[in-house]
């Protein structure tokens, strides 16, 4: 009986082999990247959409949307000093959050250590799946939040003259904004800086103006955070020398950044949009023609 010969794979054979699996993860690495990304964008939004939804109920029950900030004086100095209760704590209860909401001791600002524990708190819909820092990269560890209110159309302080609709001590009611609730933004995403003082903060932590264009870097070539994803994009840093300086709204999602409207609706706003029609999306009363799609 002739013995069978059993022939394996030749040295190029493999070679090839491990070539043609190369291209194909090569050409669908995109694909599933592009996938993953357009998930966590499609959970920002729905982030925004609750945001949203919490503010309007917040109106319903008191007349008017919650102050950006509260605070006795301004302009509001982006620094861990002063009242500084933020607009994202006065929605906790909205926001089926009322067990946080209740940790909160008002009767002292939010630095104070008898706000440390609530200050520590991390809470998923505040914060972009795509960028997911839990704490800032330096200082004590504070819940950082993705989502910041508008509080002016230009770069300036934060204080209670702004043009926005979330600003220092603010009572803004939709109907008081002649503008249209459909032409006026509410909330936007911001990228979260190395210094930055938590979504308990009311300063440029969780509020951001439209006079700095989306996603335009403060110092550029400013190192990107690492990511467990590897995605590209500069990390915003405040100028430190300027406790007054604000910013604007920024994200890690490719060419743009998620936003809510006044009249509840969300959508991508590309980092490309006209400045002056992005100027007068963060006025509440400019009285502009909105002649263009945004």
């Amino acid at each position: 009986m002739k013995a069978r010969t059993i022939r394996g794979f030749t040295l190029v054979e493999l070679l090839v082999v491990i070539a043609i699996i190369g291209i194909l993860i090569a050409l669908l690495l995109p694909a599933v990247q592009a996938a993953r990304e357009a998930a966590r964008r499609s959970q920002c939004l729905n982030n925004l959409v609750q945001l949203g939804i919490a503010l309007h109920h917040y109106e319903g029950s008191h007349e008017s949307l919650p102050p950006g900030v509260v605070d006795a004086k301004g302009p509001i100095r982006s620094e861990p000093v002063g009242y500084h209760m933020s607009w994202l704590v006065q929605i906790l209860p909205y926001m089926d959050d009322g067990a946080t909401f209740r940790h909160v001791d008002f009767s002292v600002g939010a630095y104070d250590p008898k706000n440390e524990a609530v200050r520590k708190v991390f809470r998923p819909y505040m914060v972009c799946p795509s960028d997911g820092r839990i704490y800032p990269a330096t200082g004590d560890k504070r819940g950082t939040n993705n989502y910041a209110g508008c509080h002016h159309h230009v770069e300036a302080p934060i204080d209670a003259a702004n043009q926005g609709v979330l600003y220092l001590n603010s009572r803004i009611n939709t109907r008081d904004v002649p503008d249209g609730s459909s032409f006026t933004l509410l909330v936007g995403e911001k990228r979260i800086g190395d210094a930055d003082l938590g979504w308990m903060s009311g300063t440029r932590a969780t509020l951001r103006n439209t006079g700095t264009p989306i996603n335009k870097t403060v110092e550029p070539g400013s190192p990107s955070p690492a990511r467990s994803d590897g995605a590209g994009g500069a990390a915003e840093k405040p100028q430190t020398d300027n406790p007054l300086y604000v910013g604007g709204f920024g994200s890690y999602h490719p060419g743009g950044a998620n936003f809510a409207l006044v009249d509840g609706s969300v959508r991508f706003l590309s980092e490309a949009i006209d400045k002056s029609l992005y100027e007068s999306l963060g006025h509440r009363a400019d009285g502009k023609l909105m002649d263009q799609p945004f």
